[in-house]
């Protein structure tokens, strides 16, 4: 069975995103800790990061890389975070979150509800900050 996260590229469930290529995509998680929490996902359903192919990784990163270079220009906070836990969904994805101290990076801190409206504002604004930046993966949406 598909994962949530497949189950969002593929257009089953909705999603924010912010980019898509051959590899991974990056939208914004529907529990977010900090405005902005994004998410970087292989469109290959792996469970464990340890377990994917290097180059696969590195691609990931340098999205990652790309996304919190958006969300300081957006959000300027005094720290883009990252993780990998992987115990909410067994497919890998990598969080990026601006945040403005460690206890910004506390899951038991993750929305239960969101706006979506505020999602698509927020998403828009992130396309608009990686467009600039010249990354030609940016999601149309």
């Amino acid at each position: 069975m598909a994962t949530v996260f497949t189950r969002i590229i593929d257009g089953d469930l909705p999603g924010h995103f912010l980019w898509r290529d051959d590899m991974c995509v990056a939208f914004l998680s529907i529990n977010p800790i900090r405005p902005g929490h994004a998410l970087v996902v292989p469109r290959a359903e792996v469970d464990h990061w340890v377990d994917l192919p290097v180059d696969t990784v590195t691609h990931l990163m340098g999205v990652a890389h790309a996304v919190a270079r958006a969300q300081q220009e957006v959000f300027s906070p005094a720290r883009v975070g990252q993780m990998i836990a992987g115990f909410e969904v067994p497919h890998v994805h990598v969080h990026t979150i601006p945040i403005w101290g460690m206890g910004d990076m506390d899951f038991t801190n993750a929305a239960a509800t969101v706006d979506h409206g505020e999602l698509a504002r927020l998403a828009a604004r992130l396309r608009e900050a990686l467009s600039t930046a010249g990354h030609g993966a940016v999601s149309d949406a």
